[in-house]
């Protein structure tokens, strides 16, 4: 599991292990955090990029790379896209050249729907939207679903990339530009209020975290090579994400603007049809119910 002590990963983590399998868990700690890290996994503090990859796959003999870890800031790649390449393009074919050096037979890759689209035409849109992104996070993650494809064709590497919407939930980093459910409940129990970027009224697909750990048990066992939409197909304003929160938390704040972020996605939804039908997964936990848990999160530990 790279990326194991992070938000994603370590849901993921405890998914698998709660399923009985065995999970070692690969992180540099530049975003993720030990105490994320399920005791019962294994644990390499490691960057994606490193030559010493190599003795960890050899050591370890991994049957399935489940890889999170990413540089996932969006306005973070759009500043520096080299950096974004490095750790994302170069650090994945650091993996999946391990991966067939080693005999691995299969990559989960956690792929973006939020952003890999671009401007929608659809909405929701499936997969077979075309993807035109709009940033460097965006094109790398698609460059990665090609590179997996090639491996495939290649090597007999077998995948299944999985397009996530915005995923929220307990664990999420508050701090930095990622994650406005995250950043928005600590703000709000902190008796701050936060900024809504613009007029508030950019939608996104929200899918609770538990949600995103159910459809990678699910590609675990899906025979064949694919890429799905992991989302709700349902849009929700960032007004309203403010709405629900400052009620949750009991914060009573007022609605705080500024200025708009140059080149945001006004609108990005996507559907989850091909994946109900084809893995069986629909998302199960409301919009409600998943920010609930997630300030309740946060309550805990403000205390």
């Amino acid at each position: 599991m790279t990326g194991g002590a992070g938000f994603i990963g370590s849901h993921l983590t405890d998914g698998f292990i709660a399923q009985g399998h065995d999970v070692v868990v690969l992180d540099n700690l530049v975003t993720g955090k030990t105490e994320n890290i399920n005791p019962e996994a294994g644990f390499y503090l490691m960057d994606i990029r490193a030559p010493e990859l190599e003795k960890v796959f050899e050591r370890e003999k991994f049957d399935v790379v489940c890889h999170q870890a990413a540089q996932m800031d969006v306005r973070k790649s759009v500043a520096d896209p080299s950096f974004d390449a490095d750790v994302n393009i170069r650090g994945t074919l650091n993996l999946l050249i391990n991966c067939v050096r080693s005999g691995t037979r299969k990559v989960l890759f956690a792929s973006t729907g939020g952003a890999i689209y671009g401007d929608q035409e659809v909405f929701p849109c499936d997969e077979t939207h075309p993807a035109r992104p709009l940033s460097p996070y965006g094109v790398a993650k698609l460059a990665v679903e090609k590179y997996l494809h090639f491996f495939a064709v290649e090597y007999g590497l077998q995948y299944v990339a999985l397009r996530y919407a915005n995923v929220y939930g307990p664990r999420q980093n508050p701090h930095g530009e990622a994650g406005v459910v995250a950043i928005f409940a600590e703000r709000l129990l902190s008796g701050n209020t936060p900024v809504i970027n613009g007029d508030g009224r950019q939608t996104r697909d929200y899918v609770f975290v538990g949600d995103v750990m159910r459809a990678n048990l699910k590609a675990l066992d899906h025979p064949e090579n694919d890429a799905f939409n992991i989302g709700t197909g349902i849009e929700t304003d960032v007004n309203q994400i403010f709405g629900h929160l400052n009620r949750l938390t009991g914060a009573g704040a007022r609605e705080k603007h500024g200025p708009a972020k140059a080149g945001e996605q006004k609108r990005s939804v996507i559907s989850h049809q091909k994946a109900k039908s084809v893995l069986n997964w629909s998302p199960e936990i409301l919009l409600e119910d998943g920010l609930g848990q997630t300030v309740a999160y946060f309550r805990n530990r403000q205390k």
